[in-house]
């Protein structure tokens, strides 16, 4: 696959990624569970989004020799 390709396939995919589960999170904090019930979910939503962002940067971005 191309560079240019993997560069906007990946970044679409992350993005989908990151803002269905930052969505998800916000509607959980703001609804039912309040903002101290949906905390846990929204620590583990910015380590997973950080991973993941981290591995776009690996596999798409980061030229490798």
């Amino acid at each position: 696959m191309s560079y240019t390709v993997k560069l906007v396939v990946g970044l679409i995919g992350t993005a989908l990624f990151l803002i269905f589960t930052g969505e998800l999170s916000r509607s959980i904090s703001s609804g039912f569970a309040g903002f101290w019930g949906g905390f846990p979910f929204l620590v583990i939503v910015i380590l997973v989004g950080a991973m993941a962002v981290y591995d776009f940067w690996d596999e798409c971005v980061r030229r490798k020799k």
